[in-house]
């Protein structure tokens, strides 16, 4: 397995443009709770279960990154438990936050990473965190 570090580095190497980072930046978290809320809508116990196995991942890379990580991902839950309607938002957001990052990959000229490999898809939230990190001074 990767060291954190090696994801990082690789998943950056698409993320260089500056719009398509701050449309990342956006679209990433976006992305993530519509994921969570498409599954909350099938059952809440089918997002609870995707959030332990991306914690199982996250832990393995990184125990601080897999902390926030839980606790955004906790504070997603509660606003799904939150909502009354959760499946159409959650596939508009899904839909509309794609269409940024295909926006900014465009303009970055690369692929998105995950056409590499599918576990990208997990490495984008918490690259977002791992910069705040890097800019706090903190290790991961």
């Amino acid at each position: 397995m990767r060291a954190i570090d090696q994801w990082f580095d690789q998943y950056g190497e698409s993320h260089h443009n500056p719009i398509n980072k701050l449309l990342h930046w956006i679209c990433v978290p976006l992305i993530t709770f519509a994921v969570l809320g498409i599954l909350w809508a099938i059952h809440p116990w089918v997002s609870l279960i995707a959030v332990a196995a991306a914690m199982a991942f996250y832990v393995m890379l990184s125990w601080r990154i897999a902390a926030v990580m839980l606790v955004i991902s906790l504070l997603m839950l509660l606003i799904l438990w939150n909502m009354d309607v959760v499946l159409l938002p959650s596939i508009a957001i899904f839909v509309l936050a794609w269409i940024g990052q295909f926006i900014g990959h465009h303009l970055e000229g690369k692929k998105p990473s995950f056409f590499k490999d599918m576990q990208f898809l997990l490495i984008g939230p918490i690259w977002l965190i791992g910069a705040l990190f890097r800019t706090l001074g903190l290790r991961y």
